[in-house]
C-alpha cells in the first residue's frame, strides 16, 4: 500500500484529504508545517509527498528539496492562477501540481499517475489470463487485445484501483459521472457490467475477476 506525507496547514483539508485518500487505498501521514515534514521524512519511508506551497511553518519549496533528496516524488497544491509558484515547484523537480479548489478524485488519479511515473506503481496488472496495461490503455487475454469502450474502461479502471475491495453501484455511478462528465443510469450500470464481463471473462455467466457481492456491489478478483 502506497505511503503519502501530507503537508498542508489547513487542518479541516488535512482531515478531509486523509479520510479521502485512506478510502483510496493510501497510506496518510498529515502533517502541518516544514519542519515536522522533514522530521516525517527521516523517521519514515514514504511512496510519495503532496505538498501545499504556502505553509504557515517554512515554505513547500523547501519541503519539495528535501523529499527530491530521498527520492520522494512530490505534487504541489497551489492556489488557483498561482502560474509564479507552479512554474518554480517544477523546475524545482516536482512531479506535478494541482490547484485549488480541486476534485478529490482527479488529485487520487494525478496521484496514481506519478507514481506508475517514478516506478512505485506497475503499470502492467495481470489478474490471471487477463493484462491491463494502464500506461497503454490495453487490455489483453490470452496474448490476444480486448476492444473496451471508454465507459467499459473506466469501470475496469476504478474496480482495479479498488481491486478486492467492494466498490458500491452508488461510488461506480458517482466516479464515471465524475471522470467523464457523462450521466450513467443505475440500469445503465448494469448493461455495461454485462458487455465488460463478456469481453473479460472466460465464462461470463460465472465471474472469476468481477464478482457481484449481493445488496454491496461488485469487487474484482485475481
Amino acid at each position: 500500500m502506497d505511503k503519502i506525507l501530507l503537508v498542508e496547514d489547513d487542518p479541516t483539508l488535512i482531515r478531509m484529504l486523509e479520510q479521502f485518500l485512506r478510502e483510496e487505498g493510501f497510506l496518510v501521514h498529515g502533517v502541518n508545517g516544514q519542519r515536522l515534514a522533514a522530521e516525517a521524512m527521516d523517521r519514515e519511508r514514504f511512496d510519495l509527498a503532496l505538498v501545499d506551497i504556502v505553509l504557515t511553518e517554512g515554505n513547500g519549496f523547501a519541503v519539495c528539496a528535501q523529499a527530491r533528496e530521498k527520492g520522494i516524488p512530490v505534487i504541489f497544491l497551489t492556489a488557483s492562477g498561482d502560474e509564479y509558484s507552479v512554474v518554480t515547484g517544477l523546475d524545482m523537480g516536482a512531479d506535478d501540481y494541482i490547484s485549488k479548489p480541486f476534485r478529490p478524485r482527479e488529485l487520487a488519479s494525478r496521484i496514481r499517475s506519478v507514481l506508475r511515473r517514478a516506478g512505485k506503481r506497475q503499470s502492467v496488472v495481470r489478474l490471471g489470463e487477463l493484462v491491463i496495461d494502464t500506461d497503454k490503455g490495453v487490455v489483453s487475454r490470452q496474448g490476444r487485445d480486448l476492444f473496451l469502450s471508454a465507459l467499459e474502461y473506466k469501470l475496469l479502471l476504478i474496480l482495479l484501483n479498488h481491486r478486492r475491495q467492494v466498490v458500491s453501484r452508488d461510488r461506480l455511478l458517482e466516479e464515471i459521472w465524475d471522470s467523464g462528465g457523462e450521466y450513467v443510469e443505475d440500469n445503465t450500470l448494469t448493461v455495461y457490467i454485462k458487455r465488460l464481463r463478456e469481453k473479460i471473462e472466460p465464462d461470463p455467466q460465472n465471474p472469476q475477476y468481477i464478482r457481484t457481492v449481493r445488496g454491496l456491489g461488485y469487487r474484482l478478483e485475481g
